[in-house]
């Protein structure tokens, strides 16, 4: 016969069961919660503070090598580096040092320079200047002219000076001996009666010069008056050396 779920003793079996699952679950919390609770109660009461500490401290010698293995090596690091600055640093002060002495051996050399060229230049405006004021004394100093006596002496002496200048030689006692004989020293004297006259170019002068001789050798600077004593010498002594070589040669008429 088959059960009737509807009977009350079905009913309460299905509700017994029910019970029981919950219970169970509920009872295996509380069994959890119990186990717990024991176990918290079964430590001492400073056994947070040990096992706080005995973590803190299995921790910390757990560590310790490895941290001071670390900072070994980043103190290494760190003094290498700062070795390796420094030697760059120095290097670099060597560099700099170097090159600023470079430089200020650079500049000494050309103020150096400088200097010797500016007391160059200097003593090349002083001589310049001193050879200025040396020029200027010899313009300004005016030149004493020789003067010559208007007479014989006087002629025959300013003759000598030209014909020095010109090349034509000659002396004092050669053109005082042939003026005394042609002319006796007769500036104005004129011969009226030999060939050259007959000819109509008589000799004229203190040595007796005709007019186309006188044309022919006379001394520029001179006058071109056959009448003037300093022209008519410097002619007659210039025609002589051209004939004889010298008018010292001429002891006749020529």
């Amino acid at each position: 016969m088959p059960k009737n779920s509807n009977t009350p003793g079905h009913s309460r079996l299905t509700k017994l069961n029910k019970l029981t699952k919950q219970h169970k679950i509920a009872l295996a919390g509380v069994a959890t919660l119990g186990a717990a609770a024991l176990a918290f109660s079964a430590v001492p009461s400073d056994a947070g503070t040990i096992t706080s500490d005995a973590a803190t401290s299995t921790k910390v010698a757990y560590s310790s090598e490895p941290i001071k293995g670390v900072k070994a090596s980043v103190t290494d690091q760190l003094a290498g580096a700062s070795v390796k600055t420094e030697a760059i640093q120095a290097k670099a002060d060597a560099k700099a040092k170097a090159a600023k002495a470079k430089a200020d051996a650079a500049a000494k050399k050309k103020a150096a320079a400088e200097a010797a060229a500016k007391k160059k230049a200097e003593a090349a405006r002083k001589a310049k200047k001193a050879a200025s004021r040396s020029s200027e004394r010899v313009r300004i100093q005016p030149v004493a002219a020789t003067t010559y006596a208007n007479n014989l002496n006087g002629w025959i002496n300013h003759a000598l000076a030209i014909m020095k200048q010109k090349g034509i030689p000659g002396s004092y006692n050669g053109l005082y001996k042939n003026i005394m004989r042609e002319s006796s020293g007769n500036p104005s004297a004129v011969n009226g009666w030999d060939v050259n006259a007959v000819n109509g170019t008589p000799s004229i002068g203190l040595l007796q010069v005709i007019q186309p001789t006188f044309n022919a050798y006379h001394v520029s600077g001179t006058s071109t008056n056959i009448y003037d004593p300093v022209a008519n010498i410097t002619a007659a002594a210039n025609y002589a050396a051209d004939r004889y070589g010298s008018i010292d040669n001429v002891n006749s008429a020529y």
